[in-house]
């Protein structure tokens, strides 16, 4: 399958009323970061962000260094004709598949994926994933990724994901990230059924920094 046909195709083609995963708002990514990530100047990236309200909030809690990745360019555009020009202009936005994306080493500050990680039903597709987490995330930076929970849907959009305890959540980043914070949501979709979400908040700690200490 073409995954960036698949994805861009959605979103071009359904109201964000029809994603089962959108958002009215992201309260609860949001909060994890302010509390552990308060410094407003702090880098912040959006993986798999599309249209969801998360960069609004960012941008409205006064965080300025903020990176939207989303496969479909479509569904970046739907997040900056929300935010209008003022406000897309305050955001870098980058169509790409998150496992190959040119991301600087040790940019970020705070890497946040709600519902990216569990589509990757391969472990090479894990391995790049977790590689790229490791290179694109400063030493001490946070990392908070969420998935469907081990009741949650077995398959989205079409799609078969991979459904996970907060235990094999973490296991699949390894002892480099250190888990800081544990949570279950279930977020309702738009027609009010009911998604349960597991979600990991992880400082990063390679060995080297760890032994050092």
């Amino acid at each position: 399958m073409d995954l960036h046909a698949h994805w861009d195709g959605i979103y071009r083609t359904k109201d964000l009323t029809e994603l089962s995963w959108q958002q009215s708002d992201a309260a609860l990514s949001l909060a994890c970061i302010q509390e552990m990530a308060p410094d407003r100047t702090a880098a912040v990236i959006d993986v798999g962000g599309g249209a969801s309200p998360l960069v609004d909030g960012l941008l409205a809690a006064g965080y300025r260094d903020v990176t939207v990745l989303d496969l479909a360019p479509s569904a970046l555009a739907r997040a900056r004709e929300r935010l209008g020009a003022e406000g897309a202009g305050q955001v870098a936005w980058l169509a790409a598949d998150v496992c190959a994306a040119p991301l600087a080493p040790g940019r970020y500050d705070v890497w946040h994926d709600r519902a990216v990680f569990h589509f990757l039903t391969e472990a090479a597709e894990r391995a790049a994933y977790v590689a790229q987490v490791r290179r694109a995330v400063r030493p001490g930076g946070l990392v908070l990724v969420a998935t469907f929970a081990e009741d949650g849907p077995a398959r989205c959009s079409g799609l078969p994901v991979a459904r996970y305890s907060a235990a094999a959540l973490h296991g699949a980043f390894g002892e480099d990230f250190a888990l800081l914070r544990q949570l279950r949501e279930v977020h309702h979709t738009p027609w009010g059924a009911p998604q349960p979400f597991t979600y990991c908040l992880c400082r990063y700690t390679p060995t080297a920094d760890r032994a050092a200490a």
